[in-house]
């Protein structure tokens, strides 16, 4: 008896795009036909002069963008993205060409930061955020060193105070010891 199995892979990528241009990155995003199981993603960048091919590669993800980083200002790309399947790695979408910015272009309106798609306010926030836990952080060492120099002033008090005792004793002792004898030769005389 023969069983064929039918395992398939699933459907390339549509509506690649890129986004986000800059001079050092840029973003691409996707859309996966409906029905298909993916577990994640297989993209691969190229320098349209040929000198350098990058792939990247990323399972257990649901994401439908990632960032291209490390690109060279003013250079043309082309970009393809695959689905991975638990069965296999779909076809490769259609190529999407694109260009990089000069570092003097002006970048284009929106509110996304670099690839991230972090708002200005996020940034600012961040910083507060930062900030205030250093700030908090010099209080605690500040407040530390201040305990340590206490405990250590007064376990130096400590010292100190128990090595005069034995001297204060001994002078007091021979205080004593020499008025004893003073007063036994006032009884003499």
């Amino acid at each position: 008896m023969l069983v064929c199995l039918h395992i398939s892979v699933p459907a390339a990528p549509v509506n690649v795009s890129v986004t986000q241009l800059r001079a050092h990155s840029a973003m691409v995003t996707w859309n996966v036909p409906q029905g298909d199981t993916v577990i994640g993603y297989a993209i691969s960048q190229q320098r349209q002069d040929g000198l350098m091919q990058r792939s990247i590669r990323e399972v257990n993800t649901s994401s439908r963008w990632c960032v291209l980083w490390d690109l060279d200002e003013d250079t043309h790309y082309s970009v393809q993205v695959q689905s991975v399947g638990p069965h296999g790695d779909s076809p490769p979408s259609r190529a999407v060409h694109f260009r990089t910015l000069e570092r003097t272009d002006h970048y284009p309106a929106g509110p996304a930061m670099e690839g991230l798609g972090m708002t200005p306010q996020l940034e600012t926030g961040e910083l507060l955020i930062i900030t205030t836990v250093l700030l908090l952080w010099a209080a605690v060492i500040a407040l530390f060193c201040r305990q340590y120099d206490i405990i250590k002033d007064n376990d130096s008090n400590g010292t100190k105070e128990k090595a005069k005792r034995p001297l204060v004793r001994a002078t007091s002792s021979y205080y004593n010891l020499h008025r004893a004898s003073s007063s036994i030769s006032i009884i003499r005389v």
